[in-house]
């Protein structure tokens, strides 16, 4: 029988699942990432274990794995001073003259449309280490970024 006749299977012609990718790096975390991490193990918990769909099963436990993971790893960093940008640190400044007010957070609580951002972003990297006062460059521009105030996430 000619190979193009055969069938394996349904499973073959199925997309394949893979993990979700962990980000590279540290897993730093704030204390509200480190809540958020520890409420997504536990709705993932209970999910999984009122399951029966086998699909729905290995997406859920899929995803439990992940968060499991990125809850192992987490790592809660001192709580900064607010003198100057670190992670945890809530910053204003002015981007090519338009003033913008960014939180900097871990990777999974990082949300833009909220203006949180993950601290390994490019912006993020820029920001760092900045007093206010402070200017630096950003996407090939000299003195793009001019820090107004620095504070302490809540």
């Amino acid at each position: 029988m000619s190979v193009a006749f055969r069938r394996e299977g349904d499973d073959e012609h199925l997309e394949p699942k893979f993990e979700l990718p962990i980000p590279v790096g540290p897993n730093l975390v704030t204390a509200r990432g480190l809540e958020m991490i520890k409420g997504q193990v536990a709705a993932l918990q209970n999910k999984v274990a009122g399951l029966t769909d086998e699909t729905a099963l290995k997406i859920a436990k899929r995803d439990l794995r992940y968060w499991n993971t990125r809850q192992s790893t987490a790592e809660l960093p001192p709580v900064p001073n607010g003198e100057k940008v670190e992670f945890g640190t809530c910053v204003t400044f002015l981007l090519n003259g338009k003033e913008k007010t960014l939180s900097i957070v871990g990777d999974d609580e990082a949300d833009p449309a909220k203006a949180l951002i993950s601290f390994s972003a490019p912006i993020s990297r820029a920001l760092m280490g900045l007093e206010p006062g402070d200017y630096s460059d950003f996407a090939g521009k000299e003195d793009a970024i001019e820090i107004l105030s620095v504070a302490v996430i809540g």
